[in-house]
């Protein structure tokens, strides 16, 4: 196995936005966790999480390649509707330790499946404060809570409901 330096450069960085990839019309992968790959001149290549991939349209094919950098590429088909598209997508499931950011991730060629980056805030603008309201509300939730011990970490909540007979229980 070779191993990248100066005169061949290998990069694997987290990507600073949400990826997704489509194939006919439909979103068939969606992260804010891909990998982007950067080989010497190449261009970059995005890895997402397995995860983050509809893998119920993707079946493992018969086809292998050797990457002196990377190792052994693994192909996968994709079976969409009437679609199909053979070997569309690839992964290292044993990538070189230079590498090995990779293993198991998935990566589409760009030419047959479209590959882009989303801007999240645009998607889901209430994204992180939806996220962050959900969290205080389970938080304070947990906080009021019995654990069985017959205590909990705060004060109880007032009785806010009536009871069978009148009055606030």
């Amino acid at each position: 196995m070779l191993t990248p330096g100066p005169d061949h450069p290998i990069t694997v960085e987290p990507a600073r936005n949400r990826w997704r990839a489509r194939f006919a019309g439909h979103v068939i992968a969606d992260s804010d966790d891909v990998l982007i790959l950067q080989e010497a001149n190449l261009a970059p290549v995005v890895y997402f999480p397995r995860d983050d991939v509809a893998m119920e349209y993707m079946g493992r094919s018969d086809h292998v390649t050797h990457c002196p950098y990377k190792g052994d590429a693994t192909y996968y088909t994709l079976r969409m509707e009437s679609y199909v598209e053979d070997d569309v997508a690839w992964s290292y499931e044993s990538p070189a330790e230079a590498v090995a950011r990779i293993n198991g991730r998935i990566a589409f060629y760009p030419d047959r499946v479209e590959v882009y980056e989303v801007d999240d805030a645009a998607v889901n603008p209430k994204h992180d404060r939806e996220d962050d309201a959900a969290r205080e509300d389970v938080d304070a939730v947990v906080q009021h809570t019995d654990s069985g011990a017959g205590t909990s970490q705060r004060e109880h909540w007032e009785p806010n409901v009536e009871g069978p007979g009148g009055g606030l229980r």
